[in-house]
């Protein structure tokens, strides 16, 4: 019987190890328009991938945290545009493909551009949540939800927050989204993308539960693009 439940426990723990792997992949083709786009520069590092633009040094960064079990190469092209504007964003690789199993500080991403001055943190789905986790270290400028939202009261703080919100996503729904807007600051501001759904942030396929897509991803990219240049414009004293 001991043999049993032990093969049991061994046998389920490989099941977790696959499982835990097993990431939706990213689209090649989009993974390469960003490597290939000559207005930025993609290095690949242990902890993350950098993304910056090939014009010069940048003084402003962005911390992309992924959504669960989503491979982090598949947000290059959407977040290409804000790179070309001169922002600098380090993709994180997270632990076990989930950031909640991702202990490690937000030190340990920041590291791999050390010329920037201000940084921002943000991420996709349950990557935003834990971009949240980030807010209390003093390096951090803002937060950016990419159909996400916070888990942490931060309403009582002046932390700038944008917030994507994307109109046919299945998951981390609009509502689920305006019924978690009391833990942020009141003058958070939130964009919706007209059309697009959860997995639209990204670009790794459909998602099981998700909403129907009717936007093309060109335009999806070039709403993050246009709507975070604005809102990172209008911090400037």
């Amino acid at each position: 019987m001991a043999l049993w439940v032990l093969a049991a426990i061994v046998l389920a723990g490989v099941i977790g190890a696959v499982w835990l792997h097993q990431v939706m992949a990213g689209d090649r083709d989009r993974a390469l328009e960003a490597w290939q786009n000559d207005a930025i520069e993609i290095t690949d590092t242990e902890t993350g991938i950098v993304m910056e633009p090939a014009s010069g040094a940048t003084s402003t960064g962005l911390v992309f945290v992924p959504g669960a079990k989503v491979d982090p190469y598949a947000y290059l092209y959407k977040l290409s545009g804000i790179v070309e504007n001169g922002t600098t964003v380090v993709i994180t690789k997270p632990t076990l493909n989930l950031a909640f199993a991702d202990l490690r500080p937000l030190d340990a991403f920041t590291t791999n551009a050390p010329r920037i001055d201000e940084w921002f943190v943000g991420g996709h789905s349950l990557g935003g949540v834990k971009s949240c986790q980030y807010a209390s270290d003093t390096s951090v400028a803002g937060l950016v939800f990419f159909g996400s939202y916070c888990a942490t009261d931060l309403s009582g703080t002046d932390l700038p927050v944008l917030s994507y919100v994307a109109q046919n996503d299945g998951l981390s729904t609009p509502q689920n989204i305006e019924d978690a807007a009391g833990l942020l600051p009141a003058d958070t501001i939130t964009v919706e993308l007209p059309g697009a759904n959860h997995a639209d942030f990204g670009d790794y396929g459909v998602q099981p539960g998700d909403g129907e897509s009717t936007v093309d991803d060109s335009d999806v990219r070039d709403a993050i693009t246009d709507e975070f240049q604005a809102w990172l414009d209008a911090l400037e004293p």
